[in-house]
């Protein structure tokens, strides 16, 4: 019995919380989050028991028929990435005739479920176990809660009563493992730092496949590995291939030989293919990554930056390959996917070894550059006892997102000669660094009415005004096609305190409503950003390309990591049983093979029925300061008279900075880019220039770009609105349902959006400016803040009536007295000598206009202090 109440002390200790929901009168959700010590893969009783606690709780005193239900786990990899997936079928609760099945049948299943799905997960944690418990008709009934005796007397005597069957003595020499002193990773409230795991860094294999097409199909020809370990040199001779045709014998077809059933299981988010589970049965053989995930970068530059002593990337004429002469080339191609593979398996060696030298963190068990980044500065720059960063929950982070707007791209001038393209150093890093950031636990505030907005500092929704004198607004606001735009107008947004005030500064009219307030703190990141970016330029001073590489895109990918928006497109194979659970979240479905589905559905969409759960480590309200504070830092740039064009860190003008704005090497600093002798921005991120050495440089943000020419460029000049259907060759779609790449030739429309973010200005039928749109609109506001608008915009209009009164008063007072002067002066003779000065006396009407004159003409010495001087003079004499 000792080792029950072991087993349930265990239990009792890593739930974190439990919550249940009841979305319709058949279905029941509950779950268990779990907390550090995380209960491994391995520990499939405990989590069996855990399973059998949400019965006990939440479906048992639930059922008045018949029930079943199925098991989700959340499993966090090492990577720190989490898979959720549901465990086999739905289990029946009950009988055809509606009597409960015996708890120790029910354990069984549940105990074999976990055993055979979580088998490929050992030394994996386990982070949350969910039950969906499907009643038959509807027909639930009221659950009375269990209070924390019932619960633990009904959960000991189902373990009593399975007790022989549930091998429970196997599960001590887990528990004894030293995994209590733990801290917790993933508190619900802040994120945490880290302490390094491994000791030592661990082998990996790089692979590449070539294909070629057969009626718009990519087929496999050739395959090829290397097993990659640290600090070994590598050989093209450790490379091992397979050669399509060398099996010409054996199966008679290209297609044959090239194909193999295997099942795959893709870890997909947002349309982003991060890793690829290849499954033999239910074994899983091998997990594929994407290398351009951690390393982005084409493999040519990668090669160059941090192994270019395994030479360079080759090419093959990739159209002439074709399964008749697929043979005849086999050496041609060979050593080119051998080249791919050197090269690759020394990116990611050589970056594996810079990584582990600097940070002890071995990039092996990391899927993005994003979560390289947040692990380095967790593990050795983060204070999380005098700086914790908060995560927000469901309320504060839908609320502080409306604010997190990005960078700020517009044209401005849409031609230009002899420019000057600027680009900052590091601009989001420099932000990081040097701007103050928002800490502690955020505070909400309904009404704002009264309060000083410099006393405010966090996330506000705000009214304000634009007014139209200002040709280059700052605030930005979203229209209904969710395109970002800097209008004039009167509109309501949340922001930034800080952009508030600097908006305010520049004539905007700002009237706070409501919003989260913050600590006002020093920012967490200044030694992060310090160390890499001092140690970036000592690197390249000493031409070590490859370790300043490295440290720029850590130094760049922090930022974005705290943003990450927890609505997230899904895709899953699955069984049926997933499917028809999954029906109403479901944007897309398609029936691969026979129980054997692919669904895409959205997470956190607001609308969930199910509870919140955020990605880890998430935190925008830094992502949106950051934002925010850089664009407050670039705004007396761009509204610069001369400015062209910006694209969040760089803006291109007509004339050159002063010399200490620039710097190649001081962090925040601008640096010259290029000359330009003549340019043209048509839209953002799409620009043509032609610098001063003679070199075209184009960018074009569209599935066209490859077609785009500078004479495409002029003619779109001429006439923005032109646009012409193209035929576009797209080479690696997916086939979801043959789960193959396939080729597919389309038709585009070549062109750019026209006067979406600003209007253009036209002199004789010649494009040669832009303006700011101007809205009107309040319809995000509800009838309180309709109500608080109101009366503060009552107020501020009583105060500009005020103010318009006054200023007529004084201005016929100014009138009255200027004629009055003049009269006086007129009867009155001033002498003037080197002896002496005669005064005019003063009269009543002289002295009160002396009164006044300096409120009037703010700035002017008064005359009457300089009169009384000689007056006081003359008295003297």
């Amino acid at each position: 019995m000792a080792l029950i109440r072991e087993l349930l002390s265990r239990l009792y200790n890593i739930i974190s919380r439990t919550t249940h929901l009841d979305p319709h009168p058949g279905l029941i959700i509950a779950t268990h989050h779990l907390s550090d010590p995380f209960p491994i893969a391995e520990e499939i009783e405990l989590l069996s028991v855990s399973v059998m606690d949400l019965l006990a709780q939440y479906a048992f005193p639930s059922l008045s028929g018949y029930g079943k239900f199925t098991i989700s786990l959340t499993i966090m990899q090492s990577s720190e990435e989490e898979i959720t997936f549901t465990a086999g079928e739905a289990i029946p609760l009950t009988y055809e005739d509606n009597t409960i099945i015996p708890m120790s049948e029910i354990y069984t299943n549940i105990f074999r479920n976990l055993q055979h799905y979580l088998k490929i997960y050992d030394g994996y944690y386990v982070v949350r176990l969910t039950i969906r418990v499907y009643v038959e008709g509807g027909k639930k009934m009221d659950r009375v809660p269990l209070s924390e005796e019932e619960r633990d007397s009904t959960l000991y005597s189902i373990i009593e009563s399975i007790q022989s069957q549930s091998r429970l003595s196997e599960i001590e020499p887990i528990t004894a493992r030293d995994i209590i002193n733990r801290k917790r990773r993933y508190p619900s409230t802040h994120i945490t730092a880290l302490k390094g795991r491994r000791t030592k860094v661990k082998p990996f294999i790089v692979a590449d496949i070539e294909t070629l097409l057969i009626n718009n199909y990519h087929y496999p020809y050739a395959v090829g590995y290397m097993l990659v370990r640290p600090g070994d040199d590598l050989n093209p001779i450790h490379i091992d291939t397979y050669f399509s045709e060398d099996y010409s014998i054996i199966l008679d077809s290209f297609e044959e030989r090239s194909t193999k059933k295997y099942t795959v299981k893709p870890l997909i988010r947002n349309n982003r293919l991060y890793e690829i589970a290849v499954y033999s049965g239910s074994k899983m053989i091998f997990r594929i990554r994407d290398s351009l995930n951690l390393l982005p970068g084409s493999l040519k530059n990668l090669a160059k930056n941090l192994c270019p002593g395994l030479g360079t990337k080759g090419s093959i004429p990739y159209k002439d390959v074709t399964p008749s002469n697929v043979l005849s080339m086999k050496k041609m191609l060979l050593d080119y996917m051998k080249q791919d593979i050197l090269l690759l398996g020394g990116v990611m060696q050589k970056a594996q070894e810079i990584c582990w030298k600097l940070f002890k963190i071995d990039i092996e068990c990391k899927i993005t550059q994003s979560s390289l980044a947040l692990s380095i500065f967790r593990m050795k720059f983060y204070d999380a006892s005098n700086w914790p960063i908060h995560i927000p929950n469901k309320n504060e982070d839908s609320f502080i997102r409306r604010g997190y707007y990005g960078g700020h791209t517009d044209v401005y001038k849409p031609y230009g000669e002899n420019l000057y393209y600027y680009d900052v150093n590091s601009l989001y890093p420099f932000v990081m660094k040097e701007y103050p950031m928002p800490g502690g636990k955020p505070v909400w505030h309904a009404n704002f009415e009264g309060m000083d907005l410099d006393s405010l500092f966090g996330f506000i929704e705000a009214y304000v005004v634009c007014p139209e004198t200002i040709k280059k607004p700052f605030l930005p606001y979203r229209d209904k096609n969710n395109t970002l735009i800097f209008p004039t107008g009167e509109f309501v947004g949340v922001y930034y305190s800080e952009e508030l005030k600097f908006a305010r500064s520049l004539g905007y009219t700002v009237i706070p409503i409501s919003g989260y307030l913050f600590e006002k703190k020093e920012s967490p990141f200044r030694e992060f950003v310090s160390s890499l970016y001092e140690n970036r330029l000592v690197a390249k001073q000493s031409g070590n390309e490859a370790l300043a590489y490295v440290y720029k895109i850590l130094m760049n990918s922090l930022y974005g990591r705290f943003g990450i928006n927890p609505k997230s497109t899904i895709t899953e194979i699955c069984d049926e049983d997933r499917y028809k659970s999954m029906f109403k979240k479901l944007i897309f479905a398609e029936q691969l093979s026979e129980n054997i589905y692919l669904i895409i559905y959205h997470t956190n969409t607001g609308k969930d029925t199910d509870y919140w759960e955020p990605p880890t480590n998430s935190a925008v309200q830094l992502a949106v300061a950051i934002t925010a504070s850089a664009r407050m830092y670039m705004y007396p740039y761009t509204s610069r008279e001369d400015c062209y064009y910006t694209d969040t860190d760089s803006v291109v003008l007509g004339q050159p900075l002063p010399k200490d704005v620039i710097s190649s090497s001081v962090l925040g600093k601008f640096k010259l880019e290029d000359k330009i002798k003549m340019g043209y921005f048509i839209a953002p991120k799409s620009y043509y220039y032609q610098s001063e050495e003679g070199i075209d440089i184009s960018k074009f943000k569209g599935p066209a770009k490859k077609l785009v020419t500078p004479e495409w460029f002029v003619s779109q000049y001429a006439d923005p609105k032109l646009t012409k259907q193209v035929r576009m060759e797209f080479n690696f779609q997916i086939d979801w349902k043959k789960l193959m790449i396939y080729k597919k030739d389309s038709m585009v429309t070549l062109g750019i959006k026209v006067e979406t973010k600003r209007k253009n200005v036209y002199e004789e039928n010649l494009w040669v400016d832009t303006d700011p749109h101007h809205i009107i609109d309040l319809s995000c506001l509800d009838k309180r803040g309709i109500r608080i608008i109101k009366l503060l915009k009552n107020n501020v209009n009583q105060l500009q009536t005020e103010n318009h009164h006054l200023k007529e008063k004084l201005s016929l007072i100014e009138r009255d007295m200027t004629e009055r002067y003049n009269m006086i002066k007129s009867k009155y003779k001033v002498m003037n000598n080197t002896e002496e000065q005669v005064m005019i006396p003063l009269t009543k009407e002289h002295k009160l206009y002396d009164k006044i004159q300096p409120s009037l003409n703010k700035g002017k010495k008064p005359k009457g202090k300089k009169q009384k001087c000689k007056k006081q003079k003359h008295k003297k004499r």
